[in-house]
């Protein structure tokens, strides 16, 4: 952390949404806020949590408050009762962004949460400023379905499994096309390099920016090298 820059405080909270609690972690400017820059909401991947944000919270949050829930099923969220689709997590979502009356707010959706990511812009375009895509599952026909056949994960839990699955049914090329928000691509090399790639011919003016060198969890290990491109991207507008 830059000498001279006070970290923010850090908090957990319970919101509502329309499956129960929403357990949110956030980062606080240690001023108050009152002169911050736009709020950032992140969505975490199916096999973490918010928490997985934190070390990133600890930058991005010396100059805008970070929320960072746990999405439906996840963490200490409540799980909804059956597996939603992808825009069904995006309304829950939106149900703690709504109670939040947040003026404007950039994403960040990391792999699955991508979509999620997406999803929330398209449903919320005048209060969705930017958004982060770390990953990018935009899963062709062929795709889809052998991700469909492949057997989750060991040791997830029922409601993070029901996030995994909610790529099986998204249409990525054609949601991803109809965003008309400012988006970056940080691009690790992961399960969704190839599918990332497809992104510039989808959106051409998104700004794609290549990590041949990291792997999945470059937000946990390289949280300064993603925090100097997201804040790059997000102070740009």
């Amino acid at each position: 952390m830059n000498q001279g820059v006070t970290a923010p405080r850090l908090r957990r909270a319970y919101f509502e949404c329309r499956y129960g609690q929403l357990h949110v972690h956030n980062a606080i400017p240690a001023g108050g806020g009152f002169d911050e820059q736009t709020t950032l909401v992140c969505l975490h991947a199916h096999g973490t949590t918010g928490r997985s944000f934190l070390e990133l919270s600890r930058v991005l949050g010396q100059s805008r408050s970070v929320y960072s829930p746990d999405i439906p099923g996840c963490g200490e969220s409540d799980a909804p009762p059956k597996a939603l689709p992808m825009a069904g997590y995006a309304e829950a979502i939106a149900d703690f962004t709504d109670s939040m009356r947040f003026r404007q707010m950039d994403l960040i959706g990391v792999h699955n949460a991508a979509g999620i990511a997406i999803e929330l812009a398209l449903a919320r375009p005048k209060i969705v400023r930017r958004v982060v895509m770390i990953g990018a599952p935009i899963l062709d026909a062929d795709e889809r379905k052998s991700y469909k056949d492949l057997s989750a994960p060991e040791g997830l839990t029922l409601g993070a499994t029901w996030v995994r699955a909610t790529l099986a049914d998204w249409r990525g090329e054609s949601r991803v096309a109809l965003v008309k928000q400012p988006l970056l691509l940080l691009r690790p090399k992961d399960s969704w390099w190839d599918a990332g790639g497809r992104l510039a011919k989808l959106l051409p003016g998104a700004k794609v920016v290549d990590l041949p060198e990291q792997e999945k969890r470059v937000l946990e290990t390289q949280s300064a090298l993603v925090a100097k491109h997201v804040t790059h991207f997000l102070s740009a507008g």
